[in-house]
């Protein structure tokens, strides 16, 4: 039994009871507009080395090319690193950073300990962004943490997702602030505390943590007990009437002068919400903190600021050998399935793991429809076993390109979502998502076409149905 992501569960029982079903469903299809449409970027030269930034500023042009000569060597010898990494700079102005240690974080648990001892050691500012954050034990533990990081002097800020935390008590985040903690809610549901700019459907979907602007862990993980190793039936306290597995879900803690590239990040959401970070951070380490070479990519609702879809359609298309895909939600618009079909009849190893038991029927469907179009040009197609839900939203391409984040494959994602991606170039940390993939894979079954081709005609129109609908999604 999948346990609903609040966030599904909590948006449409709320909205049911208050009446705004209506309203909502009106806004999002007002502003359902595609996403930017990728041009050809042929004309970008790929023996050109992009902008990179170390500790100390910005690389000669020949220590970048030397850099990204170095990459090459670690996969196959294609121009995908060059076209990517120039493509992504150009569109979103985000550079590329070295001199940073990136370590993969895999489940709620890892995740929690690593920002919990983050947290600890916090000796000047915390900055947290989470969708989600419960009042639950994963929740209260936080909440403490911070508070007694507050009571030492650091300098705590908050922002949470008004829909997220729809179920959270108000109560909860007043005893943050009581303690000191700068509390802030993204886009409340309420409108009359928006005005004008009120818009249920822009959501901050992020997961970010950041601590004294020299550590950063972000991907797919909410602060909830959905995430711990063994999630209990909660409906009668006290007493285990039940349990099953948690979210399987991937995080990545960054350690670097990169990180700041996520501080521009968060005090563009908080000065969305509050106005300027009146405390400046300290600046970037100094020193290198290892040898990855990192990019940020974050989002913002409009059709030209799509940097995470376009990362993704783009690296796509610029692939040679392989693309391995783990996502939890998969509505691809034409753009995208076209660029997975081409890859697929390219010969390439095109390999994408789905969840077998998903909180969201509909978008379950909607994903599912385009399996046999996908399996047609070679793609393989896998679901993970139905007793967890897969929540991980990761790629690794041509063994050296990685990416981890918080974006789903889905147009809530894409258009409407502030989202955030680390994009990794490194061999050595790819491999290690290679292995991650490969784990998961172990748990998963492959979808055959012939069994495929033969369901059930009931199951071939609720798909039908729900890819029709899937631009409301």
């Amino acid at each position: 039994m999948i346990k609903t992501d609040p966030r599904r569960q909590r948006l449409g029982g709320a909205l049911s009871r208050s009446g705004l079903v209506t309203v909502a469903l009106l806004i999002t299809l007002a502003h359902c507009a595609s996403p930017r449409r990728i041009v050809d970027y042929g004309y970008i030269n790929p023996k050109a080395a992009p902008v990179i930034l170390g500790p100390q500023g910005q690389l000669s042009p020949a220590i970048s090319k030397t850099i990204m000569d170095r990459l090459k060597g670690q996969a196959e010898p294609t121009d995908f690193l060059q076209r990517q990494a120039l493509l992504l700079e150009a569109i979103s102005g985000s550079p590329l950073v070295t001199g940073n240690k990136a370590t993969l974080l895999i489940d709620g648990p890892a995740t929690y300990r690593a920002m919990l001892t983050a947290i600890q050691a916090a000796k000047s500012t915390i900055h947290f962004e989470s969708y989600i954050f419960e009042d639950d034990e994963v929740g209260r533990r936080f909440a403490e943490a911070l508070l007694a990081k507050q009571a030492e002097g650091v300098q705590v800020q908050l922002v949470y997702d008004s829909v997220g935390c729809m179920n959270t008590p108000a109560a909860f985040f007043q005893k943050l602030r009581d303690g000191g903690v700068q509390v802030r809610e993204f886009n409340p549901i309420n409108p009359a505390r928006r005005g004008w700019k009120w818009r249920l459907d822009q959501r901050d979907h992020r997961k970010l943590l950041l601590v004294d602007g020299s550590v950063a862990i972000t991907g797919g993980v909410n602060i909830s007990s959905l995430y711990s190793s063994i999630i209990y039936n909660r409906r009668e306290p006290g007493r285990i009437v039940g349990q099953q597995h948690a979210w399987r879900d991937t995080d990545v803690q960054i350690e670097g002068p990169v990180v700041a590239e996520f501080q521009k990040l968060f005090q563009g959401t908080w000065a969305r919400v509050d106005g300027p970070i009146s405390r400046t951070d300290p600046p970037p380490p100094s020193k290198p903190a290892g040898p990855d070479l990192i990019q940020v990519l974050g989002s913002t609702p409009g059709r030209d600021n799509r940097f995470t879809y376009m990362m993704y359609v783009s690296a796509f298309t610029y692939a040679k050998v392989s693309i391995h895909l783990t996502t939890p939600y998969f509505v691809p618009d034409s753009q995208m399935l076209e660029a997975l079909r081409r890859a697929g009849e390219r010969g390439l190893d095109v390999k994408i793991i789905l969840p077998g038991g998903s909180d969201s029927a509909l978008l379950s469907s909607a994903g599912r429809g385009y399996y046999s179009y996908l399996m047609k040009s070679g793609v393989k197609l896998y679901e993970r076993r139905k007793d967890s839900m897969l929540h991980a939203k990761t790629a690794v391409i041509d063994k050296v390109w990685s990416t981890v984040g918080s974006s789903n494959m889905d147009p809530l994602s894409f258009l409407n979502n502030d989202e955030v991606n680390a994009v990794i170039l490194s061999g050595d940390f790819a491999d290690k998502m290679e292995a991650m993939f490969e784990d998961d894979l172990k748990e998963s079954t492959q979808i055959q076409k012939d069994q495929w081709e033969k369901r059930p005609i009931k199951e071939w129109l609720k798909e039908w149905v729900s890819t029709r609908v899937s631009g409301w999604l």
